[in-house]
């Protein structure tokens, strides 16, 4: 067992901690929103265990850690130089021993902790000496991290990957599918008690809308009904002149500032990037026009961001069954949710249905990336975009939106033009000057510019290995044979995704 000393902050919190931190970082540290704080990264364990990409690909925010930060969320500890909260030792009982290597095991503690238990683990730089390690995690225990904590169809495809013809590999893999047993993660860190608002921050909420009038309204009801209100609300709406009624806006009857701007430019990323250009609150708040809110939604996202002492969360999104749905059915929602339901961690998602960040965050990153306008993946890239700057993304359980999803209206009317050929097409924004001919791009050229922009040539090798083995294992077995024959004009169209992803990278991030 590994012996760990005890440190009592000023706040009275419990830490503990192997090797020689800086004690006197700790203060602080502890009132942030880490639960796990260490200086691996300078100890030669960034980026260990690069075998993880075979489960997680580019599904995972964390897969590979951050360059150049002062601060950032990795769950790649070194057991010998670690500090974490007493409460989150004691709830999960340690390291899992059965391990070759306690380095494997730590490593194990973090990647579950934080992908499926709600705690946060932080590279602090400076906390601990950047002494050199030397990091060896053997072949069995590489494939007993696997058999423990996923299926075991990704341990299988990891040794066809890796090899299956090696004896090691092979024989590695045979050891740990006898021994042991994928490892349930039951346990989770409760949140912490929200704190009451301390000042009055003010909030801006802004709602980009199109052909969907009638739900921004039921929306802005919602907003007005809120125990905290919105200092000021932006609505950003692209409906055709033809097909907007202007009279159904009207700024006077509600009980905070609101502003209605008709778009004229294409876009949900622009329309997000016009309102932040109009919000002059300290924290925005992006929601969708489709959604429904309670009362307690932006009251919530203030108190999480300030008990946890972090700038962005991602909110709970419920998925309505119908459109017609509201706030009861919320609630029945929840309940069904049960205990499940009650976690914070740092954040593996991100939507602009329901999400809050500080102004400066959100000034600092300059606004949303217009390549996406048209297709898909703005709200992974503006949630990645924030925690690339060292800034925790929050999971926040405690504001939660029903999400109705109506089949008409909505920027995705723009988008859907994307699977239509000929004439009746209209351009989309990422097809800048080559418009799209015969040949389709899948998946969303859009898509493919997130895996170029973000994540490295092994995670986008996974990807694209992956994705073409899903074509086909995906598909019912009597449509094998026809997707066989459309195999080649799936790899055009794949490469025409490819081909247009390269053209918004070499444009670069563009907000207007």
């Amino acid at each position: 067992m590994i012996e760990l000393k005890e440190h009592i902050t000023a706040s009275g919190e419990v830490l503990l901690y192997n090797g020689h931190p800086d004690l006197k970082m700790l203060d602080a540290l502890a009132l942030g929103e880490g639960d796990i704080w260490h200086s691996s990264l300078d100890q030669s364990f960034k980026n260990v265990f690069p075998e993880i990409i075979y489960q997680t690909v580019v599904y995972f925010w964390y897969a590979n850690d951050f360059d150049a930060l002062e601060k950032s969320v990795s769950w790649r500890i070194n057991p010998n130089a670690f500090v974490i909260r007493k409460q989150v030792w004691d709830t999960f009982g340690g390291f899992d021993l059965d391990y070759e290597n306690i380095q494997t095991s730590a490593l194990d503690f973090g990647f579950n902790t934080l992908r499926y238990q709600g705690v946060i683990p932080l590279y602090i730089k400076g906390l601990f000496e950047g002494i050199i390690e030397e990091v060896n995690i053997s072949t069995k225990d590489i494939y007993t991290f696997y058999i423990k904590n996923f299926k075991r169809s990704h341990s299988i495809y990891m040794l066809f990957r890796r090899g299956f013809y090696k004896f090691n590999d092979l024989h590695s893999f045979r050891y740990a599918n006898r021994k042991f047993k994928f490892k349930e993660k039951t346990s989770v860190l409760k949140p912490r008690g929200l704190q009451p608002i301390q000042g009055t921050p003010k909030v801006s909420y802004i709602i980009p809308t199109m052909m969907r009038q009638e739900f921004t309204l039921n929306l802005l009801n919602d907003l007005e009904h809120q125990t905290y209100k919105p200092f000021e609300v932006i609505v950003v709406d692209a409906t055709p002149e033809k097909s907007r009624d202007e009279l159904l806006y009207n700024a006077h009857k509600y009980s905070f500032k609101v502003i209605f701007k008709w778009q004229t430019t294409k876009g949900s990323c622009r329309a997000r990037n016009e309102a932040i250009d109009l919000c002059t609150g300290d924290y925005i708040v992006f929601g969708d026009d489709d959604i429904r809110i309670q009362p307690q939604f932006i009251e919530n996202h203030i108190r999480l961001l300030q008990t946890y002492h972090a700038e962005a969360c991602n909110g709970l999104d419920i998925r309505a069954d119908h459109q017609q749905q509201d706030l009861n059915n919320l609630d029945e929602k929840l309940k069904s949710l049960g205990e499940s339901r009650w976690k914070v961690g740092a954040a593996q998602s991100f939507s602009n249905a329901n999400s809050c960040v500080s102004r400066r965050v959100v000034n600092l990153l300059v606004g949303n990336d217009i390549n996406y306008d048209g297709g898909y993946g703005e709200d992974s890239d503006f949630g990645l975009s924030i925690t690339k700057l060292g800034v925790t993304v929050l999971h926040n359980p405690f504001s939660v939106n029903l999400h109705l999803k109506p089949p008409v209206g909505g920027y995705r009317f723009w988008g859907q033009q994307a699977g239509i050929k000929g004439k009746k097409r209209k351009q989309q924004p990422w097809e800048l000057d080559l418009p799209v001919k015969r040949i389709v791009p899948k998946p969303s050229p859009t898509i493919m510019y997130q895996l170029f922009k973000h994540f490295d040539d092994k995670q986008r090798k996974e990807y694209n290995i992956k994705y073409f083995i899903f074509y086909f294992t995906k598909a019912k077995l009597v449509d094998i044979p026809l997707r066989i024959l459309k195999f080649p004009l799936r790899l055009l169209q794949f490469n025409k995704s490819i081909f247009y992803a390269k053209n918004l990278l070499a444009l670069g991030k563009r907000t207007k």
